[in-house]
């Protein structure tokens, strides 16, 4: 709800505290807008959008506000303003289901058309979303590696070494001033990083939850909490259990 209340005023410029990062030697920068931007080669990560979420659950009689693919894509339209990326990579769960993708309005199409113009961008397919984007620009698959790093939906743990995925949607929850304070976050150890939920309707998984168990080296593992303008980085040992 946090992201969906200020998703239209999104700041493209000005004041903001990013957090800088190393995944397996590839350096990344994690965005208080939910994307991670690798610099070196101009890429903008981003995961489980679940575009038309709020149509997914009306074709099953749960009525949603329907606003969620249109904040989503402000967001996504800021962040990519704020990094002009050379390749954009969305990492599975794109839509929220099989018919979403071709069911969006043309409306939400011309702005990822105009979003993804002169960029090379990356559809990975998702658990929600196996069949990939229909209709849209760029190209779609499982898998992809790409500037030193493999790019998947669900993390592996047979293959985690220089991984970036979604799919579990980590949040986290520390103390501040006298309350606990719950947030989605970034999650690396430095050697794989789970990405946020991008998607302004979609909850989070708690890094201790058991869904993370063998993932991580929690010595080494840190959050990126995700702000309204900033990021805060916190050691998992300093984390609220």
């Amino acid at each position: 709800m946090h992201r969906l209340l200020h998703a239209t005023s999104a700041p493209a410029t000005g004041a903001f505290f990013q957090a800088r990062t190393t995944i397996n030697g590839v350096s990344g920068i994690c965005d208080p807008l939910g994307g991670l931007f690798l610099p070196d080669s101009g890429t903008l990560v981003v995961s489980d959008l679940h575009l038309e979420k709020g149509s997914a659950f009306a074709r099953r009689g749960m009525m949603l506000p329907p606003y969620d693919t249109l904040a989503t894509l402000r967001i996504l339209e800021a962040i990519i303003l704020r990094h002009d990326p050379a390749t954009v990579i969305s990492l599975g769960d794109n839509f929220h289901d099989r018919a979403g993708s071709a069911a969006m309005p043309e409306t939400f199409r011309q702005m990822i058309a105009a979003m993804a113009h002169g960029r090379d961008w990356i559809w990975i397919n998702g658990n929600h979303d196996p069949d990939g984007a229909s209709g849209l620009p760029g190209a779609s698959m499982d898998e992809l590696r790409h500037a030193g790093l493999v790019f998947r939906h669900e993390p592996s743990l047979a293959d985690g070494l220089g991984e970036v995925a979604g799919h579990l949607h980590p949040s986290a929850t520390v103390r501040r001033r006298e309350r606990s304070v719950r947030r989605a976050c970034f999650a690396t150890d430095g050697k794989r990083l789970l990405m946020p939920a991008f998607g302004v309707t979609t909850g989070g998984l708690d890094l201790r939850h058991r869904a993370m168990t063998g993932l991580f080296d929690r010595q080494q593992l840190v959050a990126h909490l995700m702000g309204r303008d900033r990021i805060y980085s916190v050691r998992f040992a300093n984390l609220l259990g």
